[in-house]
């Protein structure tokens, strides 16, 4: 019921933001504070984050956030990591799949325990830890990883 909840009040916020290229928006949330839901949820357990000063727990999996990217991690792309870790896996952390391709991330069901809150914090914390820089060059082409 609690998933069903989010997802509803997700839908609602996005329809309320015009700001946003991609129809979906939260608030703004408190990156000190989503620093602190990491922790409480245990998110170190199986994530480290690029410098950030957090103990890394070597949980089940070892999943690296944050650092350089060469591109916005938007608000819907952080924020479907979350309550729907399996919708896209990186090719690093294929480590992180359980048998049937879900990610090990779905089967500790934050989307039960965590408040909206707590994911606008967390979604600001997350984007706080992402610096975007320019794509390398090769001759006169940008390579995307």
């Amino acid at each position: 019921m609690r998933t069903i909840t989010l997802l509803l009040l997700a839908a609602a916020l996005a329809a309320c933001s015009p700001e946003s290229p991609f129809g979906f928006r939260l608030p703004d949330g408190d990156p000190v504070a989503g620093r602190q839901t990491f922790l409480d949820l245990h998110c170190n357990s199986c994530h480290e984050v690029r410098d950030v000063a957090i103990e890394y727990r070597e949980g089940l999996a070892h999943v690296t956030l944050g650092g350089q990217t060469t591109r916005v991690k938007t608000y819907g792309e952080l924020v479907t990591s979350i309550i729907n870790p399996s919708h896209r896996i990186a090719p690093p952390n294929r480590d992180a799949v359980l048998p049937g391709g879900e990610s090990i991330m779905s089967a500790v069901y934050l989307n039960e325990i965590m408040t909206v809150q707590e994911l606008v914090d967390l979604v600001a914390f997350l984007q706080s830890t992402y610096e975007v820089v320019p794509p390398p060059v090769q001759g006169r082409w940008y390579v995307y990883p």
